[in-house]
């Protein structure tokens, strides 16, 4: 039975590291941590990369399931293969549309909540593709999904237009160089001023797209990354406030998440030379004269043309041969192990997907200082200085996501659970609250351990451990398991 009592806030803060909160930067999110309890243990899925993760928080699936393999991805359903960059609202919506409504593998919370005659709102600072990957099938409920610079991901006119008439009209997004604080303003008040009052949402997202911008082009500790960090704090205040008058005796309950963290790029490489010195014909996109798709990212993603087993197995005896090698993955040859000598099963990290890449890898990451005293360096692909902020891989401070929740399903205030969680376990606990039905494709759990009231069942908790090797290339992935649900806590490797 349906549980109206309970109404659903989820504000994210795109690539904010939970190491970084603290009372003089983020006095707001302290607030919230002391109204409500801290999901100390919390993690983003692989690969940490904001559009497989957002993807999993709507789906509470892994990218096996959900099938956002990363933020890029070569599409070998259609012929000839093509390069598709999640980015791009308008594509999403075509390849939706194309493949009669399977963008996703998994059916998504907004499409949950309309078969229940709930709804979900979207108020979004991300890239279009990301906003729109919220929730993709917003018009078709007449949801809203709005983003506070692009108009191709806002859904229905009518409320950007009332919301632009009550507040100001769209501005473009500015230059990646500079943080973004008038977006996220825009959307605040959007939903404080519009979508709040006139609309009440079942379940609103509220996605800051900051720090993770900043962080990328000015680094992650930097004072233009605090700036923003500071300031999306200021915004957040603004929704406390609001639940704290009237948001909390509505039966609004709190989620505050980020999608994953960033390290450092200390060393810059390249490779497609790496491969193109070792006789491969790299390529950014699928063409003739292309042996192997290079997907460009922090994410290694290896399309192979011919992707036999003996090909596989080259190219990464090719890559692990490298000092900027980082974890491994091919298709899984048995339970732990790739086809490849030297990879582990993707299958480990739930990255199976038909879409997924005949070879996946991270650039190998270290626990170095950076310049900001932030632990956590990595070597890098891209044509930016050293010195600045970089997720998709492995790194422990990569996978650690900000987890806190508040409300009066939340009895333990100003407490912490250190039992393993993560993005994925957001959804089915709201619908556990909320009296829907979780499918089958959900592998998150409900997080009954910080729920009134709490779960009396006792969860076995097991560690995981998973090595590979090839010659004096040696791999460690470290998972932690809470019943049946695993997360994946770090994966290394060294020569």
């Amino acid at each position: 039975m349906l549980q109206q009592e309970f109404r659903f806030l989820i504000v994210s803060f795109d690539g904010l590291r939970p190491d970084l909160i603290g009372p003089t930067l983020t006095p707001n999110l302290c607030r919230l941590k002391a109204a409500g309890v801290t999901l100390a243990s919390h993690r983003t899925v692989y690969p940490t990369e904001t559009r497989s993760a957002f993807p999993s928080l709507v789906t509470g699936a892994t990218t096996d399931r959900h099938g956002m393999v990363g933020n890029k991805y070569v599409d070998r359903s259609v012929m000839p293969p093509c390069y598709i960059d999640t980015s791009d609202a308008l594509l999403l919506r075509r390849l939706d549309l194309e493949s009669g409504g399977r963008l996703y593998s998994a059916p998504s919370l907004g499409e949950i909540l309309a078969s229940a005659g709930c709804s979900l709102a979207v108020l979004a600072t991300n890239t279009p593709g990301t906003t729109r990957l919220f929730h993709h099938k917003a018009e078709d409920f007449g949801h809203v999904r709005l983003s506070g610079h692009f108009r191709e991901a806002c859904t229905p006119d009518g409320v950007l237009a009332e919301i632009e008439a009550r507040t100001s009209p769209l501005t473009p997004a500015p230059p990646k160089t500079e943080p973004d604080r008038i977006g996220q303003d825009w959307i605040t008040s959007a939903f404080l001023d519009v979508v709040w009052p006139k609309y009440r949402p079942d379940v609103t997202i509220l996605s800051y797209g900051e720090p993770d911008v900043t962080s990328h082009f000015h680094g992650t500790g930097a004072e233009a990354t605090r700036s923003i960090i500071a300031h999306c704090d200021r915004q957040f205040g603004r929704v406390i406030d609001w639940w704290e008058a009237e948001g909390r005796q509505a039966g609004v309950q709190i989620f505050a998440i980020s999608d994953h963290g960033h390290i450092t790029g200390h060393t810059r490489i390249s490779v497609a030379d790496s491969l193109r010195a070792a006789g491969f014909s790299p390529g950014v996109v699928p063409a003739p004269d292309v042996d192997v798709v290079v997907v460009p990212g922090q994410v290694g993603a290896l399309y192979l043309a011919d992707p036999n087993e003996a090909k596989v197995a080259r190219l990464v005896a090719t890559i692990t041969s490298e000092s900027w090698c980082g974890t491994v993955f091919t298709r899984a040859k048995d339970e732990v192990n790739g086809i490849a000598p030297g990879s582990l099963s993707n299958r480990l990290v739930f990255a199976d997907h038909v879409r997924a890449p005949d070879v996946a890898f991270c650039f190998r990451a270290d626990d170095t200082i950076d310049p900001f005293g932030l632990v956590g360096g990595t070597f890098y692909d891209n044509d930016r200085r050293a010195g600045l902020g970089l997720h998709g891989g492995l790194h422990p401070k990569e996978l650690a996501a900000l987890g806190i929740v508040a409300g009066s399903a939340f009895p333990n205030i100003g407490s912490a659970s250190f039992l393993s969680s993560g993005i994925c376990d957001v959804a089915p606990t709201i619908l556990h609250l909320l009296g829907v039905d979780a499918p089958p494709t959900m592998g998150g759990r409900v997080l009954g351990e910080v729920l009134r009231p709490a779960s009396s069942a006792e969860v076995t908790i097991r560690g995981e451990i998973f090595e590979a090797r090839l010659g004096s290339y040696r791999q460690v992935l470290r998972r932690v398991a809470v019943g049946d649900t695993s997360y994946v806590e770090s994966g290394m490797a060294e020569s």
